[in-house]
C-alpha cells in the first residue's frame, strides 16, 4: 500500500512537471519557504505561528483537491494568483508583519480578494449554465453582475467575521485608524440629532493615560470601509474585463486566465 502511495505521488508529481509547470514550480517555492517559517516559529516557541504555517500549506493544497474531487480545471495564471495572496496574506503579511509595517499591504490584498472572488462568481454561473440540460444564453452583462455581486458578498461576509474576531476574541483583525477630526449626535447637548464636530484632536488618553498616537484612535471602521471599497475595485475589475470577454465570444480573453472551467470543457477545446 505504501509503495502504491508513492507511486501515485510519484505519477502525479511528474505529469504536474509536465503540464502545469508553472504553478507547479511556484508551489515548490512556497511550500519550501512556508516550511523554513514553520521550523523558524518552532524553535523560537511561537506555536501559534506554527499554526498558521500548517494553515497555509493546508490551503496550498486546496486548488488540487478541488480539481480532483469536483472536475473543475483551474487555469495556470489563477493557481499562481490564489498561492501567492496566502502565501502575501498570511505568511508575509501576519507572521513578517506586512500588515503594520508595509504601506497598503491590506489594501493590495484585499484588492486581488476582490478580483479572484468576482472570478469565481463568474465562473459558478458560467459552469451551472453550461451544466444545465435546459441551458440558455446568459447576456455578458448579467455574467458581469453576477461576478461583481458574489464578490461583494464574499467581501461583506469576511469583514463580520474580522468584527465578531475583534469583539469575541480583542484579536484586531479590523485595524485602527489615528483621525484628526470626527463628529457625533452624542456630543449634541439638545438631543437634536444634530452632528457636533471635534476638530484638531492632537492626543487621547484611555483611563487617564495618554496613548501618544497623535490623534483619536478610531476602532475599525476606517480599515472596514477601505477594504470593501478596494473589494469593490478588483469586483468591477474583473466585471468589466469578463463582460467585454464575453461580449466577443473570443474564449482566449483575459478572464480566461483567471476563471475556473470544468474539467472535460478544457479537454474538448484542447482537442479541438
Amino acid at each position: 500500500m505504501a509503495r502504491k502511495g508513492r507511486d501515485r505521488l510519484s505519477t502525479a508529481l511528474r505529469w504536474q512537471w509536465r503540464h502545469n509547470r508553472a504553478p507547479f514550480v511556484t508551489w515548490l517555492v512556497l511550500r519550501f519557504l512556508v516550511l523554513v517559517a514553520l521550523v523558524r516559529s518552532a524553535m523560537q516557541g511561537y506555536y501559534e505561528n506554527v499554526f498558521t504555517c500548517l494553515l497555509v500549506l493546508a490551503l496550498f493544497m486546496l486548488p488540487s483537491i478541488i480539481q480532483q474531487r469536483l472536475g473543475v480545471s483551474f487555469p495556470s495564471a489563477l493557481q499562481i494568483v490564489i498561492l501567492c495572496h496566502i502565501f502575501a496574506s498570511e505568511i508575509l503579511g501576519e507572521l513578517a508583519c506586512y500588515y503594520v509595517n508595509v504601506p497598503f499591504w491590506d489594501t493590495i490584498m484585499h484588492t486581488v480578494w476582490g478580483f479572484l472572488c468576482a472570478a469565481v462568481g463568474y465562473a459558478l454561473v458560467d459552469i451551472l449554465n453550461r451544466n444545465n440540460p435546459g441551458r440558455f444564453h446568459l447576456s455578458p452583462a448579467y455574467l458581469a453582475i453576477v461576478a461583481f455581486c458574489f464578490s461583494m458578498t464574499i467581501g461583506v461576509l469576511w469583514e463580520f467575521i474580522e468584527f465578531a474576531a475583534d469583539r469575541l476574541f480583542l484579536m484586531d483583525m479590523q485595524k485602527d485608524t489615528v483621525i484628526t477630526q470626527f463628529s457625533s449626535v452624542l456630543l449634541d447637548a439638545t438631543h437634536s440629532n444634530i452632528p457636533v464636530p471635534v476638530t484638531g484632536i492632537s492626543d487621547v488618553a484611555v483611563n487617564g493615560e495618554s496613548l501618544g498616537l497623535g490623534g483619536y484612535l478610531d476602532i475599525g471602521l476606517f480599515d472596514t470601509m477601505e477594504d470593501l471599497f478596494v473589494n469593490f475595485l478588483g469586483a468591477v475589475t474583473f466585471a468589466l474585463i469578463g463582460y467585454f470577454d464575453a461580449r466577443k465570444h473570443a474564449g482566449h480573453g483575459v478572464s480566461t486566465r483567471f476563471i475556473p472551467r470544468l474539467a472535460e470543457d478544457v479537454a474538448d477545446s484542447v482537442s479541438q
